[in-house]
């Protein structure tokens, strides 16, 4: 009988090939097989040995080439072959990346499974930015959300809550419902003048940002174009954000472009 390997959800970061951890890029160097997901970069992917199989299970806004029953499938058969495998995920594969639900199942079959943390979208914009998620006197606590649902509705929130608190909030997958969050906000008794900012691809050097303030978040996201999967922060911290060159140079260019539209 051939013994089971391992599954390593292994978090990619955002982007930087420099912010993986050591022992992602081990594991990534002497694993049979990675399986990833659309968000890891090609940077990553190149540090993938050409000896090591590769299987894209990347899903896009409503595309799911793989669905999450069939990626649960493939791991678990390479495992139970006797193969190691990567499971590579964008960010850190406990938030927001489904990696809860494939560690269940694949315990489920008797399959070992360790999770390596990766840097998540938020840390990686706020580095980018040199922005103070937390910052004394000015937010004391940090709140991450998902902006989208299976149902395709409005996350069941303490909007109450989010609207009074002295926090930063992080919204990933927002972009579709990104109007109606910020109605929401302002109708909890968040200041419609609360600083805010979009960003996508944040730590590589096709990296974009917008500021504004929270009331024209949803309009100025309209009139310029972020190319891929868009990461919202919304606080007074985002005032504190640094000038990093090359992004601020982008969202200048940006405004302007957006401003003779």
């Amino acid at each position: 009988m051939v013994k089971a390997g391992k599954v390593y959800l292994v978090g990619a970061g955002p982007g930087d090939p420099e912010l993986l951890t050591l022992k992602a890029l081990r594991l990534i160097e002497r694993v049979e097989v990675v399986v990833y997901d659309r968000l890891v970069s090609p940077e990553i992917l190149s540090l993938i040995p050409d000896t090591t199989a590769r299987i894209d299970v990347g899903k896009r806004p409503g595309a799911h080439p793989v669905p999450q029953k069939s990626i649960n499938q493939i791991l678990i058969k390479l495992a139970k072959s006797g193969q190691d495998i990567v499971r590579l995920k964008g960010g850190d594969p406990m938030i927001f990346g489904r990696g809860g639900e494939e560690a269940l199942e694949l315990e489920r079959h008797g399959i070992v499974v360790k999770t390596v943390p990766g840097i998540t979208a938020a840390q990686g914009c706020a580095a980018a930015l040199n922005l103070p998620m937390t910052h004394r006197g000015v937010a004391r606590s940090l709140v991450y959300m998902t902006g989208h649902t299976l149902e395709n509705r409005l996350p069941d929130m303490d909007w109450k809550q989010l609207g009074r608190a002295s926090s930063t909030l992080v919204i990933y997958m927002g972009a579709e419902k990104i109007s109606q969050i910020v109605e929401r906000l302002i109708e909890a008794g968040m200041d419609a003048t609360t600083p805010a900012l979009a960003m996508c691809s944040a730590t590589l050097h096709c990296q974009k940002h917008l500021s504004t303030t929270l009331a024209q978040l949803p309009h100025d996201i309209e009139k310029v174009k972020l190319d891929g999967p868009v990461l919202f922060m919304i606080g007074d911290t985002v005032a504190l954000a640094g000038s990093n060159g090359v992004s601020r140079h982008v969202e200048q260019d940006m405004l302007a472009v957006a401003a003779n539209a």
